[in-house]
């Protein structure tokens, strides 16, 4: 029963959300007359609501659009072909961005819902969601409504704020977030918080670790230590998505994209760039995969039977980057096998990272530790950067990724991570083949296990514009995909169609019109 009611609160509270547009999301006389609307509603359901809201927008299309663009997936078939080489429209957009707004409204009104009461708690949470929103949309948009857009009666055309001054501002509400977090004065109902049941001290550290991130995008590395080391501490306190693989209640929309309402849309052939990458970087030579099917399986009692599928989607293949390095684990983990199309490689839906139950990171301790590993070593303090990173290998070899463990028949297959020491980052050694100084062999070796960790997350498009600014410059080979490719990278999204019609602040592009998505934005210069 409760599950049911559950359920029936979230789609509820997720059809306001995505029925509104962002002209009118924060307008509280036009809320009070909505019946459906959550301006009356408890804390609790509204909380939980706004969770969903806050799930779904890290696992939508513009999410998928940016490890695409990232290199981790290709689209290979319809609109999503369309997005592997750049092509997106304004109203390609629109959902999300109407979803993520109403849904940054609900954070504001928990905080306000909160405050007569002086529940902390549920206020530090609200400020946290509301900066996790936020912090999504201007890291892809660049300048977005903020200041002037949670009083709409007053301003009903927003203004844009700069990029920076967001992301200011986040970082002082985050600072908040903690304070209140930490009084323990309050509390959530942990039936409706499904991240951290309430867990007052996880969302703390969740605080501090989303503002490492937003630190180190902005390349303050001496400021992004600091709040990463009051970050995320565990993988216990990573935080998850919970799925149940249940359809329209529960289930991962990754697998759902995956295997229900776009197979064959996207996948890791070519051109994705991420399962090459595992095979061949630094010294590693790829080898043929090899399918293992069950004797006397046929294709039809194969394709029937989940049992008989995961025994012929177990494979062979070398992932042995280095001789302290074999992640031939994790890259079964993440990539399926077609045994019927020669040598595809799927989303590994079966009993990998996107089944359709598997949760879904968004905050993490791998995230954490490994910005604690840049930024220690671009400030040159190698041996605690390698700490920091060998406390990630250190979770990956007992073969843990956001709140899965890789299988023992995966595991059987090769996992290794034994830890680094300064000798491998020299010229000629280990995780150093090439003659690359200690300090860029070490922040390669570094952004390179964020770009596996990272899967399936928009970080890793902030990550592909990021490392092209930070100092000393270090990027890894990921193949420009557009048309003409002497443009390089998208550098960002374009506005919500519905918002260029419905708000004139709307900021230009360089020529004149609606910015593009090759026009660089202010923290990624």
């Amino acid at each position: 029963m409760k599950k049911i009611l559950y359920s029936k609160i979230v789609i509820a509270l997720v059809a306001v959300m995505m029925l509104s547009s962002c002209r009118d999301l924060f307008n509280v006389p036009d809320i009070q007359k909505n019946p459906n609307a959550p301006l009356d509603a408890p804390i609790d359901p509204l909380l939980s609501g706004t969770l969903v809201a806050l799930a779904t927008v890290h696992e939508d299309t513009d999410t998928r659009i940016a490890y695409m663009w990232g290199g981790q997936i290709a689209g290979l078939s319809r609109q999503q072909a369309g997005f592997q080489t750049y092509i997106v429209a304004s109203t390609t957009f629109d959902n999300s961005w109407s979803i993520l707004y109403n849904a940054a409204a609900n954070a504001r009104l928990i905080q306000t819902k909160a405050a007569p009461f002086n529940n902390k708690v549920a206020l530090g949470i609200g400020q946290v969601i509301e900066c996790m929103l936020m912090a999504k949309l201007t890291a892809l948009y660049g300048d977005v409504p903020y200041t002037q857009a949670f009083d709409i009666e007053k301003f009903p055309k927003p203004v844009f704020d700069k990029q920076l001054d967001v992301y200011a501002s986040l970082i002082s509400t985050l600072d908040k977030a903690y304070v209140n977090l930490n009084s323990a004065v309050g509390t959530v109902d942990g039936s409706f918080e499904f991240l951290y049941g309430g867990d007052n001290t996880k969302w703390a550290e969740a605080a501090k670790s989303l503002q490492a991130r937003l630190y180190l995008h902005l390349k303050d590395y001496p400021k992004a230590i600091a709040a990463a080391k009051l970050g995320i501490s565990s993988t216990d306190n990573d935080m998850l998505v919970p799925h149940g693989g249940s359809q329209q209640v529960d289930l991962n929309l990754n697998f759902d994209m995956f295997e229900n309402s776009r197979p064959g849309d996207t996948g890791f052939d070519s051109p994705a760039f991420l399962p090459d990458f595992m095979k061949t970087r630094l010294d590693g030579q790829p080898q043929p995969l090899v399918p293992i099917v069950t004797k006397g399986a046929k294709k039809d009692t194969i394709r029937s039977s989940t049992a008989r599928v995961v025994k012929a989607t177990k494979r062979q293949t070398a992932a042995t980057r280095n001789a302290k390095t074999d992640e031939t684990a994790l890259y079964n983990h993440f990539f399926g096998f077609d045994i019927y199309s020669a040598g595809a490689l799927d989303p590994n839906t079966i009993d990998g990272v996107f089944t359709g139950d598997a949760p879904h990171p968004l905050l993490t301790y791998y995230e954490t530790q490994l910005i604690l590993a840049e930024a220690y070593a671009r400030t040159g303090a190698t041996l605690t950067a390698i700490d920091n990173l060998n406390n990630v290998r250190d979770g990956l070899a007992g073969g843990y990724i956001n709140g899965k463990t890789i299988s023992d028949d995966y595991q059987a297959l090769g996992i290794q991570y034994d830890d680094y020491d300064a000798s491998d980052f020299a010229p000629g050694g280990t995780a150093n083949p090439t003659g690359k100084t200690d300090q860029v062999a070490l922040i390669y070796e570094i952004v390179s296990e964020r770009f596996i960790v990272l899967l399936a997350q928009y970080e890793i498009f902030n990550d592909l514009r990021r490392l092209q600014v930070a100092t000393p410059k270090v990027t890894l080979p990921i193949p420009v995909n557009g048309t003409d490719k002497s443009k390089g990278y998208p550098a960002r999204y374009i506005y919500s169609q519905t918002e260029i019609n419905t708000n004139p602040n709307v900021p230009k592009g360089s020529s004149g019109g609606v910015a593009d998505i090759y026009q660089k934005l202010a923290v990624f210069q």
